[in-house]
Formats: structure tokens, sequence, C-alpha cells
């Protein structure tokens, strides 16, 4: 692995939300790219496409999912998320139960968004698995911080609006560089960095929305 390759796979944030994605810049599977929507279905349906494309607070607030959003799990992680934040506000702690599959379904996410925006060729395990690409989501300390997880909608406002204008730029990168691989079988060295830099913020502000962690996501794609 060359420096370019350890620097986009290092996640050197210090953020207790870590994503880090093994790079895969050259000798890119064409067929596999052409049809990676295609493939990608069955995932899409079970955790939702990219993140940032599909982070918004709707799903959380009335359980349905938006375009790209959080797919079936997705539902079940927003139900999680609506009784841990009364569980939290009355008592201070996240019922563990639930801490660790809202946890499942961000990983798997992750996996999934991976693949689904190019950044990985491997096909994505349905659950948990080895991939190259992976979040870790370090255990909130006890007692929890009642005060953010109340006003967390509000709290994470901006970030939401960013992610969600980022999300149209990460869209035609990713176009482009669906593109590039199909001609060259080579994703951009500088667009990949901007795909892995979207994945690690957009999870970051999906898991501070879901109360997996108090930690408040820093403006950065790094």
């Amino acid at each position: 692995m060359n420096e370019t390759d350890r620097r986009l796979a290092r996640d050197v944030s210090g953020h207790s939300v870590r994503v880090e994605v093994a790079p895969a810049l050259d000798g890119r599977n064409r067929l596999t790219t052409a049809f990676r929507i295609i493939l990608a279905i069955p995932h899409l349906i079970l955790v939702g496409g990219p993140i940032a494309a599909g982070i918004s607070w709707s799903s959380a607030s009335d359980a349905r999912t938006s375009a790209g959003g959080g797919g079936l799990l997705g539902v079940v992680a927003t139900v999680c998320a609506i009784i841990s934040w009364f569980a939290i506000v009355f008592t201070g702690r996240h019922p563990q139960g639930l801490w660790d599959l809202t946890a499942y379904y961000l990983r798997w996410r992750v996996r999934a968004g991976a693949y689904t925006a190019l950044l990985r060729d491997e096909y994505p395990p349905f659950g948990e698995g080895p991939y190259p690409a992976e979040l870790t989501v370090a255990p909130p300390v006890t007692p929890r911080n009642r005060w953010t997880v109340a006003f967390r909608l509000v709290l994470v406002l901006p970030h939401l609006l960013v992610v969600w204008l980022l999300g149209f730029v990460w869209a035609l990168t990713s176009l482009f560089a669906w593109v590039s691989i199909l001609v060259t079988g080579r994703y951009p060295t500088a667009m990949y960095g901007f795909g892995v830099g979207m994945l690690r913020w957009s999870s970051r502000v999906e898991a501070y929305l879901l109360l997996l962690d108090d930690e408040y996501p820093p403006f950065a794609l790094e």
C-alpha cells in the first residue's frame, strides 16, 4: 500500500465513530460496476443507499424512509432511537439491546454504502462479516448527556443541511467515477478521497442522530 492509499484508509479524526475503507483505485471490476445499482438492490431494500443521500429525520420521526434512506432495517433503527430517546432523557441510560441493534444496522449500512458508492467491488455480507469498509463505534459513556439527547434534532440540523448539500456533489462525483471505471478501470484519486470522506462524515452524523453517540460530529471530510 503506497502513501496515498494509507492516507485514504486511515481515519485520523479521533472521533468515537470511525470508518476505515481499504482503498480500491486501480484494477476495478468493470462488469460489476456497470450493474452496481442492480446488484445492490437487496441491500438497498434492507439498509438503504449511500448514507449522505438518505439522512433525514423525517425517516426517524414518522417511521418512513426517503429515497436513498435507511431501508427496512432503517425503520427498525428509527423505532429503537425513539424508544431510546425517552429512556435516556428519563433515566440517563441507553438500553443495551437497542444500542446493539442500532449499531448493527449502521455497520451493515456503511458496508452496503461503500459498495453502492463504488468505493469497493467486493459484495458486502448480509449482516455482520468481514469487509474492507468497516464502521466502529465506541459505546457511549454513561450516564448519557440528557440535554444533548433531548435537543438532538436541533443540534444536528447544521450537519443535516451540509451533508444533504454535499450529497449532491457526491452523487455527481460518483457518476463521473462510474464512467471512469468503465472506461479506464480506475477510480480517480481525488474523487475517491471525497467519497470516503463523505461516508465518514455522514456515518458520524447518522450515529449521532440515532443516539449511538453523544460526541458532536466534526464538520470535516477527514
